[in-house]
């Protein structure tokens, strides 16, 4: 199994979820995952996106927003919605997954929580859904004012890997409180809830990145990526909180935090404009984890390769 720093599209096309998880962890710390909307007016009308956050340096891709019964991709030529996902990874020679959100109907409310359609909640039929449109990987997270919560992220976790078998790598976790009185701050996530995350099927945790959340440490983090490490799983730290808008020395600050914390893939939120990270902050964060060699070969390695 090739380290994902050094695959190509035709990589990405042959792996399983399984063999996915295996590639990033011996990528080592180095590989970037970009959060983009695709409903939203792209920042150039000439290019998704996705296509956008591709050139400047991210490995995965992953769909925010995304209904999985009315997908949507603007600046896509696509007819058939069914095909939108395909066809990125197409344009883009890159994995590209989906955020499903498990929302809790007794969470505790912090806010008032929006109305989700069923194509965007993490139900039984939207993983069949997900599964049919082809999509590499799943995060199961929350937007702000969701109502997601840690135990709906179990229930979902169980439900994904009974749906979707080992052939799409599960993500799981909260990069903020979604609207949650008591998983808020340091309380987002525990020791306890990466263990249970893990037990129920996941393959990759999901926490905030240090300096993103109160109280989100860098000691506090280190220690449940141990965990989650030692049980099997890996991590991806998140910058959720729409710092991804922020100049790039505070990104180079979570980037490196994020590194000594021992994370496995490093998110960046999709808020810096309208539904995508500032470019140059997903470059910058780019370099700052693995230099500018890798940084500049994923960003002119061929869909076609």
């Amino acid at each position: 199994m090739k380290r994902l720093l050094d695959c190509s599209a035709s990589d990405f096309r042959r792996m399983t979820g399984k063999q996915l998880k295996q590639s990033i962890q011996a990528s080592e710390g180095r590989v970037i995952v970009a959060e983009v909307i695709g409903e939203y007016a792209p920042l150039y009308p000439a290019v998704t996106n996705a296509e956008l956050a591709a050139a400047f340096g991210a490995d995965l891709l992953l769909l925010n927003l995304f209904d999985v019964f009315q997908p949507v991709v603007n600046g896509l030529d696509v007819n058939e919605p069914n095909q939108i996902v395909e066809r990125l990874k197409q344009l883009t020679g890159r994995p590209v997954g989906i955020n499903l959100e498990p929302v809790d109907p007794n969470a505790e409310q912090l806010e008032q929580l929006t109305v989700l359609p069923k194509g965007r909640m993490a139900t039984t039929e939207s993983l069949q859904q997900a599964g049919r449109l082809g999509i590499d990987f799943v995060c199961l997270t929350g937007n702000p004012k969701t109502g997601v919560t840690n135990e709906g992220i179990i229930k979902a976790i169980e439900t994904a890997r009974s749906v979707l078998g080992d052939d799409v790598l599960i993500i799981a976790g909260k990069m903020h409180a979604a609207g949650v009185a008591n998983e808020v701050g340091g309380g987002i996530i525990s020791e306890e809830v990466v263990v249970r995350f893990i037990h129920a099927g996941a393959d990759v945790v999901l926490m905030p990145a240090p300096g993103t959340v109160p109280g989100v440490t860098l000691a506090k983090t280190e220690q449940l990526v141990r965990v989650a490490h030692e049980h099997g799983a890996l991590v991806m730290l998140t910058i959720g909180t729409s710092q991804e808008g922020a100049d790039e020395h505070t990104i180079r600050q979570i980037a490196l935090a994020g590194k000594m914390a021992g994370a496995d893939l490093h998110h960046i939120g999709d808020a810096g404009y309208h539904g995508i990270a500032v470019p140059e902050n997903i470059m910058a964060y780019s370099i700052a984890i693995r230099g500018k060699r890798h940084t500049y070969i994923r960003m002119a390695r061929s869909p076609l390769r």
